[in-house]
């Protein structure tokens, strides 16, 4: 059977060569090309390898590179810092047997992260390391809506995401942006448990309805931790833009607090207040 971490560390093998062009690392393009990027030889050159010995590990064949043979495919691919770990960490994993029990805790939020969402006066939201909606605070609620209408399965940030009847924005200039972001965080996150029945079920789903999906997956981009910007349209209030930042939780690798804030004396800090405002004013009428 193939080791599942071998499998998705050739699937990263081949999105980032497929991105290298020869031009990218001064090689001469050649004659006629079937691939738009490297060709696995040129690649393995570039690393120092044998064209079998890369081949057999884009195939998640049995193969155990060195922490040597990662560098030098790292250099090769031109990885930056966030690509490099990535890499590693699929490979490292990749070396241990397949029977390696992975520890799957439920993903529980703290008292005391309950209490910071409440005494936070900016949008908040904890996710958990499948990008699960575990909690928010009602700033986020005035800012992203109710969630409590959707069953607790549905509530996740790509699955809503990539919803057609609720994300009408994809018209935005920042949705693909966004998206890559979140599957970027994914990514991240199915390298520590690529068998993981949440995250298989996420996307298997997402695979199956939605090409847009199918066609960001398959870069394979990684996001350890995602920061940025985003500008929401609200009919009351109007468009407002946002920083948003992710920090996690003390413990172990899970869940995440994600916070919107504006800027300090900005319109946008005033737009937030009157929403914050006008969404207690409504949920405190009887």
């Amino acid at each position: 059977m193939t080791h599942p971490y071998a499998r998705e560390l050739g699937d990263f093998l081949r999105a980032r060569r497929d991105r290298l062009h020869p031009a990218d690392v001064g090689l001469e393009p050649g004659g006629r090309r079937k691939v738009t990027g490297l060709r696995r030889e040129e690649l393995a050159l570039l690393a120092g390898l044998s064209t079998d010995y890369y081949q057999r590990m884009e195939q998640g064949r049995d193969v155990r590179p060195s922490d040597d043979v990662l560098d030098a495919l790292a250099t090769a691919l031109a990885l930056d810092d966030e690509e490099r770990r990535h890499l590693f960490t699929l490979a490292h994993a990749a070396r241990r047997p397949t029977r390696t029990q992975v520890d799957r805790v439920p993903e529980v939020v703290p008292d005391s992260t309950h209490r910071l969402l409440r005494v936070l006066h900016t949008p908040a939201v904890v996710l958990g390391r499948h990008l699960d909606l575990l909690a928010w605070n009602q700033h986020a609620e005035a800012l992203l809506g109710a969630p409590d209408d959707l069953p607790p399965d549905r509530l996740n940030m790509l699955l809503l995401l990539f919803d057609d009847e609720l994300t009408a924005g994809r018209t935005c200039a920042d949705w693909e942006r966004q998206a890559l972001d979140y599957i970027g965080m994914m990514r991240a996150a199915v390298a520590a448990d690529p068998t993981h029945p949440r995250a298989t079920a996420i996307v298997g789903e997402l695979s199956i309805r939605s090409a847009e999906f199918r066609r960001l997956w398959a870069r394979h981009d990684v996001r350890a931790s995602a920061s940025g910007t985003k500008t929401f349209s609200n009919p009351a209030v109007g468009d407002l833009t946002l920083e948003w930042s992710t920090y996690p939780l003390p413990g172990r690798p899970g869940p995440f607090l994600l916070v919107f804030t504006p800027e300090p004396n900005s319109p946008d800090e005033d737009r937030l207040h009157l929403l914050a405002s006008l969404h207690a004013t409504r949920t405190a009428r009887p």
